[in-house]
């Protein structure tokens, strides 16, 4: 019997980790900057303090920066940048938060979702696999009873490498950013797509560090 390699775009859009690794897949800063730009545009952000608490590196925290009052930055293990704390078990601040903004750990995107809706004012937005839409046990337990204002699907991919930024990567997995905007009062989501803007929001610097990195490890 002759077996083939199976090259369909499902198995290719697997992304396969092992079990007890810290999923740390850092954000293109185009990426959020598209979230910003494009989704959130129309909110005074400029006037409002976010949270993300799975900064990794603090390639999501640094865009945030860019429109954000202020922008408060944690993760679980010391990657070298914002505080180190376990957002599912500790308080993430004392004063208030309008937004959580966050690339989660996928296995724990639904946990930082809830905790997330509990703690802002004004909405949670979390970039994940588009996949992260499907199970009838992840529509029970939160798009149901909580449906998501948007969902805002790539229509570019979304290249991302574990443990550092690749300006050069390519994947096949889709990605899509799901915002909870609590300033809209219907409880039907609303689909989008973010348009090509890869191009248009990439920066000459957003790779600089990196490439810092990599010529210091040599």
């Amino acid at each position: 019997m002759t077996t083939t390699q199976n090259k369909s775009h499902a198995v290719m859009a697997q992304r396969h980790e092992h079990k007890k690794s810290l999923d740390n897949f850092p954000t293109p800063p185009w990426a959020t900057r598209a979230l910003l730009k494009q989704i959130l545009q129309k909110h005074n952000l400029d006037e409002q303090t976010c949270l993300e608490p799975a900064c990794g590196a603090g390639h999501m925290s640094k865009v945030l920066k860019e429109s954000f009052k202020k922008v408060l930055s944690s993760d679980v293990y010391p990657y070298g940048y914002g505080d180190v704390s376990d957002f599912l078990t500790n308080d993430p601040s004392s004063e208030g938060i309008d937004w959580m903004i966050t690339n989660p750990p996928f296995r724990y995107a639904e946990e930082f979702i809830l905790r997330g809706l509990d703690i802002t004012r004004c909405g949670v937005a979390v970039l994940t696999r588009t996949v992260f839409l499907e199970s009838i046990g992840r529509y029970q337990r939160l798009f149901s009873p909580f449906p998501p204002s948007v969902v805002a699907q790539f229509c570019e991919r979304v290249p991302m490498v574990k443990g550092r930024l690749d300006a050069k990567a390519t994947t096949a997995t889709g990605y899509s950013w799901i915002i909870w905007d609590k300033s809209m009062s219907s409880n039907t989501t609303q689909l989008t797509w973010i348009k090509p803007c890869r191009k248009i929001l990439e920066k000459p610097n957003d790779y600089l560090e990196e490439h810092s990195s990599k010529v210091e490890n040599q």
